[in-house]
């Protein structure tokens, strides 16, 4: 071999070095953002398992709530019944004052701010935790999509090492920026693509 194609190969294996720092570079900076979307995916998959977790404890309060405040409502008519049939003032008295008392806590069951634990408060609450739950859903599902395109991209990113073809760097370039994208719609704006 003559020292012209020494210096040759020798150039050649140092141009195919940088190339491989480079790619090695890309792998590295997709490696990140493939953590960072698995972290924000995690989080968002807890949220959205806790927000059901607690919505499903709500609607389960409002039904408790409803069949109290049914009964009670139950009581009172039954007693207006009998409030009819009563000959004595005494005992209508009695009967019209624990009437007044059912309907004050059958009131009370329906609407309580003050504790936020009337029936309507409870729909309320309820309502507000389905939403965060769907908000933080969407949000997974984007940042699994991310994911995705990560890994694939380190994988084609890897595949340029080895076979030399520019192209995959190109693409793998190009799911990184699809990724980010996801990650980005996820964090702020999950609700524009639905993708469950």
């Amino acid at each position: 071999m003559s020292a012209h194609e020494s210096m040759e190969q020798a150039e050649h294996a140092e141009h195919a070095s940088g190339e491989n720092r480079k790619i090695a570079l890309l792998i590295a900076v997709i490696a990140l953002f493939l953590a960072l979307s698995e972290t924000l995916g995690k989080g968002a998959q807890t949220e959205s398992i806790s927000k059901n977790v607690e919505a499903s404890n709500l609607w389960a309060f409002f039904q408790a709530k409803s069949i109290r405040r049914t009964t009670v409502q139950t009581a009172a008519d039954q007693g207006r019944l009998g409030l009819a049939a009563a000959t004595d003032d005494a005992t209508k008295a009695a009967l019209q004052k624990q009437i007044d008392d059912w309907q004050k806590t059958a009131a009370r069951y329906r609407s309580e701010p003050e504790t936020g634990e009337g029936t309507e408060q409870l729909a309320e609450r309820a309502k507000h935790a389905e939403h965060e739950r769907d908000e933080a859903t969407a949000k997974y599902h984007h940042f699994e999509l991310a994911s995705a395109a990560f890994q694939i991209g380190i994988v084609l990113a890897s595949a340029t090492i080895i076979t030399g073809m520019a192209v995959l760097a190109w693409v793998s370039g190009l799911l990184m920026l699809a990724g980010l994208g996801m990650t980005a719609l996820g964090l702020f704006m999950p609700h524009l693509l639905h993708l469950h």
